[in-house]
């Protein structure tokens, strides 16, 4: 509405210039000199107006509104370096020390080292004890113990407090997995990008959907209690990552469905199996099958159950190296897992179908919640020899892993709010004619105040508040960069603006030119004619 009311009256203004400039010229060439001069400051006023509040007012009332972002402190973002500290207690049983060894103990010892992209791990030989908890105990031998100075024992335990910090805290594939989208990893370090590939990428929340597959239902009747075995097996682990993201579990049954891929007879097994290279394509067909929440924006992991029909009875996965896998499942990186479920112990010499069978959710959940962790991005750390590292117990998981991940998910949250309020400052820059609300505005500063937050919480060790402040400058972030004011298509470019204004404003200033440089040429002939009288 603003750009058609400006538009008009300056229409308006146009043909009062283009009718008045001309009158008022042609009306001074048959008027006295007086009346003349009177006629050009009558012109010379109207060029002034258009000039002096015309222009001014024109070019205030149409301009693109641009609200002011932190350029400054987004182009430091760009080039963080985070400085992670991790606690470490040392503590010493009795006896471990001598009287005179425990005065000398110092209080606190800062260690700093650098991690690079193309960094290597240290492994050595030691004997340690990892537990549940955050607790790690190292046995020191009593050849180490006699005859040591205190500092040569703290040189003996440096190499393996290291790598009991490689193991429980933040390590060289933890940073390469969280910053795979960014940072190019190195040819040689295959494991660490296929780490950072089999993992969903972090999300305010996830779905996980469990389904049994019968594409026999005439031969099996299949019970699988799925409330209880989430309740036992997959809820303590979700409840434990509770402040990495929320979760929702459903469940169903598809009859009929087939995994698109027919198995081939081994004659020596008596057996069906499925090839590692026939593997890729068993997903695409079931999916289909699946169905979707599209209410929701959430990755979806997928663990199907499938039970082979009495015809293709037993079925067997094989590795790359033609053995069988133990567990008879496999998972695909970023969607879910397989495991196939066979029934045939169940038939007996003379089968009557259909058969009643009851699955057994302990063998089934314990592979669902080995591929869940692996596809949450719990990474378990390569353990040095002589390293013993305690079950997960109940929770399924162990409170340093959980550490692991929020760091990773805090490192991986930064460096992607980092990039898109980069790319969206980029992006303003370049291109000057987008409108700059005040809403994306306050979206953008609230992504660069999350994201300093997020950095400091995260030097300071505060997991939990790091992890928090990370995912509002996510939402912040996302929020601003996919704002429908920046569509390019709600803006005119410069030939159009150009195409519009040339015949609103060419009519008008061509009048105003002519009168402005014929009262200038009439005054340089005045000019001469004076000086000429002089000489």
């Amino acid at each position: 509405m603003k750009c058609i009311s400006v538009s008009a009256l300056f229409l308006s203004c146009s043909l009062c210039c283009q009718l008045l400039v001309p009158l008022i010229l042609s009306l001074c060439l048959s008027l006295s000199p007086s009346e003349r001069r009177q006629g050009q400051h009558a012109a010379l006023a109207i060029a002034a107006v258009v000039i002096i509040v015309g222009v001014p007012l024109w070019w205030r009332t149409t301009e693109t509104y641009r609200a002011w972002l932190p350029v400054t402190q987004i182009n430091e973002l760009a080039k963080l370096q985070l400085q992670l500290s991790v606690d470490v207690e040392v503590v010493f049983a009795r006896g471990t020390l001598t009287p005179e060894q425990q005065k000398k103990v110092p209080l606190t010892q800062t260690q700093d080292e650098e991690h690079m992209v193309d960094g290597e791990d240290l492994l050595m030989v030691v004997e340690v004890y990892i537990g549940q908890r955050r607790t790690a105990m190292l046995r020191i031998g009593a050849q180490m113990r006699v005859g040591r100075t205190l500092k040569q024992l703290l040189a003996h335990l440096e190499p393996r407090i290291q790598q009991v910090l490689q193991v429980m805290s933040f390590s060289h594939s933890d940073i390469t997995a969280a910053l795979s989208d960014r940072v190019r990893p190195s040819p040689g370090n295959k494991e660490s990008l296929a780490d950072s590939m089999r993992a969903f990428k972090s999300s305010p929340g996830y779905e996980i959907t469990f389904s049994l597959l019968n594409p026999d239902p005439k031969s099996h009747r299949l019970h699988w209690d799925i409330e209880s075995a989430v309740q036992n097996y997959i809820q303590p682990l979700l409840t434990k990552l509770a402040p990495v993201a929320n979760f929702s579990i459903d469940s169903q049954i598809l009859y009929y469905a087939m995994l698109g891929v027919n198995p081939r007879y081994d004659s020596s097994l008596s057996a069906y199996t499925l090839s590692a290279d026939s593997l890729a394509h068993v997903i695409n067909p079931v999916e289909a099958r699946l169905g979707s929440n599209a209410a929701s924006s959430n990755p979806v992991l997928n663990f199907l159950l499938y039970v082979p029909d009495a015809h293709h009875s037993p079925l067997y996965i094989h590795d790359h190296k033609k053995q069988k896998v133990h567990s008879n499942a496999f998972h695909s990186p970023r969607w879910g897992g397989i495991m196939v479920y066979n029934v045939n112990d169940f038939y007996g010499p003379d089968p009557v179908f259909p058969m009643d069978i009851n699955i057994s959710m302990a063998k089934v959940m314990g592979v669902f919640l080995a591929q869940l962790r692996l596809l949450l991005g719990v990474q378990s750390s390569a353990t040095p020899p002589g390293f013993v590292v305690a079950s997960c117990g109940s929770a399924g998981l162990a409170d340093w892993e959980l550490d692991r991940l929020m760091w990773s998910r805090t490192v991986e949250n930064v460096a992607t709010a980092t990039t898109t309020i980069t790319s969206l400052a980029q992006l303003l820059d370049q291109i000057g004619n987008i409108v700059i609300n005040d809403n994306i505005a306050q979206q953008v500063s609230s992504t660069v105040t999350s994201l300093q937050l997020a950095v400091a919480e995260l030097e300071a060790g505060n997991l939990g508040f790091a992890l928090q402040y990370s995912k509002e400058a996510i939402l912040a972030s996302e929020r601003a960069f996919f704002d429908p004011s920046l569509l390019h298509l709600l803006y005119f470019p410069d030939d159009q603006k150009f195409a519009i204004y040339i015949p609103l404003f060419l009519p008008m200033c061509v009048p105003i030119l002519l009168s402005l440089l014929k009262m200038l040429s009439e005054a340089r002939q005045r000019r001469k004619e004076k000086q000429a009288k002089r000489d």
